[in-house]
């Protein structure tokens, strides 16, 4: 019998674990990767080094594959609208890709089919961006560029209309977004199938530091069944309404009112997913692979009460094999999965799970795991 061929344009790690979890599915694997030391290219048999803003390169990486894929959103939006026309099988296809690739176009989109977002509007210089300030209440408010961004990048917080002038020197379309008085973030993380099947991962809530996220509680602790709910159907009609084909993961502000509103969105395996790989029935790369390839979607419940994801931060303790010994002794339970990244500091390079039946302890366990990996605790 002959496996499919799945594509991935990326080599990062998402695409990494995404190849771990087609493994044992005898699914054919390959990935057009930046560079040969990048963390799939590693471990992936089949690898095409190349450069995705190339559309002869991705037509060349394409011919080979039953279905493409990717482990990031910054393939440009008429290269894959040109590979559709070549009747190549892209999933999410460009007409779902471009609402996580522009902001501005997901807040259009979204807007048209009622789901809440904070109030937004691209902006044309630091003067138009106070008045947009003043028409949500006055400054602070959230300048993005609407491409490109991602942990913090091409995002600013705004106090002044001094402060708006860094974001337009790039001289690329900005989005201005009233700056949500939050109680916390969340993820609503689905699935869904070309045939229309979908599942909903439990509502997680993704604490970020500096930025980037740092830990992920799912489910996310004290949230209201119906709020939980409500969100995990959100991202139901989010994906259908975009016509989403795979993973898509959609950041969600809390606020004090009981509301939830839509940060975010991301069409590929995600940070606030990574706990699926030991503390769910079936992971996020596991249903990724199944949906892009139209075979029934596997069960989204937890294996246990509570998980927590760490991130391993890079910081300035290279060897963290060495550190391995005193990790798996102090907990033998704990999950460790490292991405083959050279250490840098801030720098993702893996992450651990642990889970269990009391939350505090569990997140006790993640935190000091990650945290002695990096080498910021010693004991």
């Amino acid at each position: 019998m002959t496996y499919p061929v799945v594509g991935m344009v990326g080599g990062g790690q998402l695409a990494r674990m995404t190849h771990e979890a087609g493994i044992p599915l005898g699914i054919r694997f390959k990935i057009l990767s930046d560079t040969p030391q990048d963390s799939a290219a590693q471990v992936v048999a089949d690898v095409t080094v190349g450069d995705y803003r190339d559309l002869e390169t991705l037509r060349a990486f394409a011919a080979g594959c039953d279905v493409l894929t990717f482990d990031h959103e910054h393939v440009p939006t008429g290269h894959l609208r040109a590979l559709e026309a070549d009747g190549v099988v892209v999933r999410p296809g460009s007409e779902a890709l471009v609402h996580a690739q522009d902001k501005g176009v997901m807040r259009t989109r979204l807007a048209e089919i009622g789901v809440a977002c904070p109030r937004n509007r691209i902006v044309a210089d630091p003067a138009d961006a106070a008045a947009f300030a003043a028409s949500v209440g006055g400054f602070p408010i959230v300048l993005k560029t609407v491409r490109g961004g991602y942990d913090g990048k091409g995002v600013w917080i705004v106090r002044s209309p001094q402060d708006a002038e860094e974001p337009f020197r790039a001289g690329v379309p900005v989005l201005a977004e009233e700056k949500v008085d939050f109680v916390r973030e969340l993820a609503a993380n689905v699935v869904r199938s070309p045939h229309g099947q979908a599942v909903a991962y439990p509502v997680v809530e993704s604490v970020q530091v500096d930025g980037v996220c740092d830990t992920v509680i799912a489910p996310a602790p004290d949230l209201p069944d119906e709020l939980s709910a409500q969100a995990q159907q959100l991202a139901l009609t989010v994906a259908r309404e975009l016509g989403v084909i795979g993973h898509l993961a959609v950041e969600l502000f809390q606020t004090a009112d009981g509301r939830v509103l839509v940060n975010e969105l991301a069409m590929r395996p995600h940070n606030s997913g990574h706990w699926t790989m030991d503390g769910s029935v079936t992971s996020q790369f596991a249903n990724h692979l199944r949906a892009v390839l139209d075979l029934p979607l596997g069960d989204p419940r937890p294996r246990a009460r509570w998980t927590v994801m760490a991130n391993v931060l890079g910081g300035d303790y290279p060897d963290m094999y060495a550190a391995y010994l005193h990790c798996m002794a102090r907990d033998p339970a704990v999950k460790i999965h490292m991405y083959g990244k050279d250490v840098k500091p801030g720098r993702k390079v893996g992450h651990v799970n642990t889970y269990g039946d009391d939350l505090a302890e569990v997140r006790e366990r993640a935190r000091h795991a990650a945290g002695y990996l990096r080498g910021t605790i010693d004991e």
